[in-house]
């Protein structure tokens, strides 16, 4: 007991020197952050502005192809019939984003350039959103079955549900004191790219934006899509400890990386 006394003291002021030292700090003994170098009061006009580079500028958001959305429900189906099955789910497809981002140095690394793993998904159109959130809560404690068979007619029903030029994530790990690589540049940078390791693969371009769920400044809109994304999470995972800063991922250009025909060109 004295010798894990000792250890708890001594780690003590390493950590909080660490945090106190770091050169990045967004939080300022707040509970959240405001992510400033997004501004989406044109997104419905279908223009994102952000400060890439240290300058700002405007990107039109496009809409996922064809091509890309029946490859995505498809998968998506074939997962779910995997899963009903009690079969292992592929680790491959789009439910796994890999994210490239850069922008900034943690203390950690002398490279500011980053690729992580993101659990990827839909974003319900704007004026279904609530509608599903409703679905999600009214069903989250039902069967594993019966919530396999909501999301099985969600994406049945893909074209229609869900916004064609946005991708959904949460950033699970960091906190008001230790930021994951890929928040830090996301934050300073939001320029990034999402690769999905399949046949056919596709990259997409896109400008993230971070909402955390305490920030009191969100729009109603940006408080049902925090609601959504930590719900969606949950309703097959668990309930987690505490809600996750939310990620909306705006596409700006989507390209076709399949070996063969794709090579990587720009599709849309």
């Amino acid at each position: 007991m004295k010798e894990f006394f000792i250890l708890f003291i001594l780690f003590i002021p390493l950590t909080v020197n660490a945090f106190k030292n770091r050169k990045y700090d967004f939080y300022k003994n707040n509970e959240y952050f405001i992510q400033k170098t997004v501004d989406t009061k044109e997104v419905d006009k279908g223009i994102i502005k952000a400060k890439i580079d240290n300058q700002w500028q405007n990107f039109q958001l496009v809409e996922l192809p064809e091509e890309f959305l029946k490859w995505n429900f498809k998968r998506r189906l074939l997962m779910i019939e995997k899963i009903k099955k009690k079969e292992p789910p592929d680790f491959a497809g789009p439910h796994n984003g890999i994210v490239a981002t850069y922008g900034a140095k943690r203390e950690d690394t002398k490279l500011g350039i980053n690729c992580a793993v993101k659990g990827m998904g839909f974003l319900p159109k704007k004026e279904k959103l609530k509608e599903v959130i409703n679905l999600l809560k009214e069903s989250i404690n039902d069967s594993f079955e019966r919530k396999i068979n909501i999301l099985e007619s969600l994406y049945k029903k893909g074209k229609e549900i869900f916004d064609l030029n946005k991708q959904v994530s949460l950033e699970l790990y960091t906190t008001k004191d230790f930021y994951t690589q890929t928040f830090l540049n996301q934050i300073v940078n939001p320029a990034c790219a999402i690769v999905f390791l399949d046949i056919p693969s596709y990259k997409l371009k896109v400008i993230a934006h971070l909402l955390h769920p305490k920030n009191p400044y969100l729009n109603e809109y940006e408080k049902d899509v925090c609601e959504y994304i930590n719900l969606i999470h949950d309703y097959f995972h668990g309930e987690s400890e505490r809600k996750s800063i939310a990620v909306i991922y705006y596409i700006v250009e989507v390209f076709d990386n399949s070996p063969g025909k794709g090579k990587g060109i720009k599709i849309k």
